[in-house]
């Protein structure tokens, strides 16, 4: 059977490949940001400040599995270029059950300390019920947070992006529903959002444990795992990137509430906070893209295929800088209308917020090519590299503004801080696409 990840793309072809991961991270975004809208519309606004406190949280959760789903699908996407089919669906099922270990694993050590861990996030008392009846009922169901980003992560690798969509439309569509259900209609508060996404998480690793084990036809599909323990630990340094990228989240998410808390007070960490839900929608098209197209750089890398990695190259290019420019100025006269869906328009908030964004938008016109590329230098197996590039982005870059540039800029230094910590970025990507050319044949 063809894989379709073989196939001689053009500019529309990898687009239209690429459209259903941009889809369903775009869904993703989209169905993350619900349990705060319901939060902030149903219950109040300290339950939707206990949100942001435990997000760290969750956010090493999806560190945890954007680094298995990118490690993992680059190690498999390769094995299939080499035609070594066998030992690539040997390896898909060690991951996913690696996985799911190791979910639980961070569950039971997270629920064990779970008190003090709230309070060192920079809860109080007042906010503390909140804290822990959002993130205890998460963590009870970790390994399904972590499994559903790799069963998509697998579709697309598996040539079947369209499944992983379906996939993450249900469970985001069940998330959304049950959110609905839980918080406004039953009165559940704060833990029905949790309770809401833990449903959805049930619907869409349904579907992946079904296709994977029914599918038998299919390029991947489980079979007794390989006992080779080294291919996690490769998978793990393939998506070193994505784990960085996310766990540093936890920590500049951190460093701008106690910024804003600093310079504004609450109303301030209302205000980021909605910009970063904003930031998270608006650069999914980047995560989608970058993600769908990575097992095609996997496969032609495996396979050795170099007219078709140049080809890959020249037209994620074209397509990120088009995207790019277009989404800096479309989110400039969208920016009230996103707002507004947290907090209203004749709110200090909003105008806190609306100020902001305009300086903040800077950052969509150099975003794309840095998440692009560290996602393809995944996609070699080459996580060092990937792992610099998501380690000076989003750590260092950025830490370094968030608590210098207030300094001589005041507040605007904190709108500044992304988009100053995204333009040092990019210089480094231009400087590791140009030493490495010549070793994946991408130019």
């Amino acid at each position: 059977m063809e894989n379709k990840l073989a196939q001689n793309f053009k500019f529309f072809s990898l687009i239209k490949f690429a459209m259903p991961t941009m889809i369903m991270v775009f869904f993703v975004s989209l169905y993350v940001m619900v349990d705060g809208v319901f939060v902030s519309r149903f219950v109040n606004t300290n339950a939707f400040a206990a949100i942001n406190i435990v997000y760290p949280l969750f956010s090493m959760l999806f560190a945890i599995s954007a680094m298995l789903a990118s490690g993992g699908s680059a190690l498999v996407a390769k094995k299939m270029g080499e035609q070594k089919n066998k030992q690539a669906k040997q390896y898909f099922s060690l991951v996913v059950v690696s996985s799911a270990i190791i979910g639980l694993i961070f569950a039971l050590i997270c629920l064990t300390f779970i008190k003090p861990i709230i309070y060192l996030l920079g809860s109080d008392d007042s906010i503390f019920n909140y804290c822990h009846d959002y993130i205890v009922p998460i963590l009870i169901f970790a390994p399904l947070c972590i499994l559903q980003m790799i069963f998509h992560s697998f579709f697309v690798a598996a040539g079947k992006p369209k499944m992983g969509l379906v996939a993450t439309l249900t469970g985001g569509t069940t998330n959304i529903i049950f959110d609905y259900i839980f918080i406004a209609l039953m009165g559940m508060g704060i833990a029905g959002a949790a309770y809401g996404t833990i449903v959805g998480f049930f619907a869409q690793n349904a579907i992946g444990f079904l296709y994977f084990t029914f599918k038998r036809k299919g390029t991947l599909y489980f079979v007794k795992p390989s006992a080779n323990l080294l291919a996690v630990v490769k998978s793990c340094y393939n998506g070193v990137a994505e784990f960085i990228g996310n766990l540093s989240i936890a920590v500049t998410t951190f460093l701008f509430n106690i910024e804003m808390m600093k310079y504004i007070g609450v109303d301030g960490v209302a205000a980021i906070t909605i910009i970063l839900y904003a930031e998270f929608i608006l650069t999914s098209i980047f995560y989608g893209y970058s993600s769908g197209v990575a097992p095609i750089f996997s496969y032609n890398y495996g396979s050795k295929n170099t007219y078709q990695l140049k080809n890959i190259f020249k037209i994620s290019m074209t397509f990120i800088i088009l995207s790019s420019v277009l989404i800096c100025c479309l989110s400039i006269p969208a920016a009230p209308y996103i707002i507004d869906i947290f907090s209203k328009g004749n709110s200090h908030v909003f105008y806190i917020a609306l100020k902001g964004f305009f300086i903040f938008a800077i950052s969509f016109l150099f975003t794309g090519t840095d998440i692009f590329s560290a996602a393809m230098f995944t996609a070699f197996s080459n996580g060092k590299v990937a792992g610099i590039i998501m380690f000076l982005r989003t750590f260092l870059f950025l830490s370094l503004a968030i608590l210098l540039l207030p300094l001589v800029l005041g507040v605007n230094g904190i709108w500044l801080a992304v988009p100053a910590a995204e333009f040092l970025s990019i210089l480094v990507c231009i400087f590791y696409f140009f030493k490495y050319k010549k070793i994946y044949n991408y130019l």
